[in-house]
């Protein structure tokens, strides 16, 4: 078979089958993503077509995993959208600075890990002497396999301030050579955790921060509504809540209100 023989069938299937399990709508121009990604696994399976692959994802859920995995992973790198960062600087050396419980982030669609970690260099050198831990969640229990052994490439390390890579990151050895991770007092810290944002949340405590980034452009409005929704009973009064600068929650939220582009608070009161 060719590898991107997904006929319209085949393609109604999966579009409806990602939008059940991850609520991300995709749409006619993710076709060949979607061939493109399993077809690999119809290769593996030595099956002829995409149809006996979605039979089999009905009845193997270890496979099913796999394929929400494939079809759910997101790029991502350190410091991305820097404006923001610069505005959490700002904030952890002011409003957040304080308090005597732990600051609380929670990168909500952390993918290979790229965001929280950078989220930990940030407050190792902001925060002072208060507590700190992130949650970091991800519907892919692969990428997440990834992110929590942090280990990456050394040229994506380009956008990490040379100070803190010297500070706070460690150059690999050995079968290592040519990497890079972050010191493990620091990873430590980070919390990795599958959780799918398009059902009922666990029971995760409240976070001072939350970063919902290059997500949402994958949902419909109704699931854009319902993943902030349950995000906002997570986020104290007076936290922050991050979407990408190509998304908005201009009419998705009453909850939060816009101080930055694409930066929003949960009011006091």
């Amino acid at each position: 078979m060719s590898a991107t023989s997904l006929n319209n069938r085949e393609f109604q299937q999966f579009r409806d089958m990602i939008y059940e399990i991850a609520g991300i709508a995709m749409g006619e121009a993710k076709r060949q993503l979607i061939a493109g990604r399993l077809s690999k696994r119809v290769r593996h399976y030595e099956m002829d077509s995409f149809s006996d692959y979605f039979q089999l994802l009905l009845k193997d859920k270890a496979e099913l995993q796999i394929a929400v995995d494939l079809l759910t992973t997101n790029e991502t790198y350190f410091f991305r959208e820097p404006k923001h960062f610069d505005f959490l600087r700002e904030r952890l050396r002011d409003d957040l600075r304080g308090g005597t419980q732990p600051l609380r982030i929670w990168s909500a669609a952390c993918s290979s890990g790229e965001e929280p970690y950078t989220l930990a260099l940030l407050l190792a050198e902001s925060l002072g002497t208060r507590q700190w831990e992130i949650l970091a969640s991800d519907i892919s229990t692969r990428i997440l396999d990834k992110a929590r052994a942090g280990i990456y490439p050394l040229e994506d390390a380009a956008n990490i301030p040379q100070e803190l890579l010297h500070r706070h990151c460690l150059q690999g050895t050995g079968q290592n050579t040519g990497m890079f991770t972050l010191e493990q007092n620091l990873k430590k810290r980070i919390n990795f955790r599958q959780i799918n944002l398009n059902g009922t949340l666990p029971d995760v405590g409240m976070f001072d921060v939350i970063f919902l980034r290059n997500v949402m452009i994958y949902f419909d409005q109704p699931t854009k509504r319902q993943v902030v929704q349950r995000l906002c009973a997570h986020l104290r009064r007076g936290g922050y809540f991050f979407v990408s600068h190509s998304e908005s929650l201009n009419g998705i939220s009453d909850e939060l209100q816009a101080i930055r582009p694409s930066i929003y608070r949960k009011p006091h009161a």
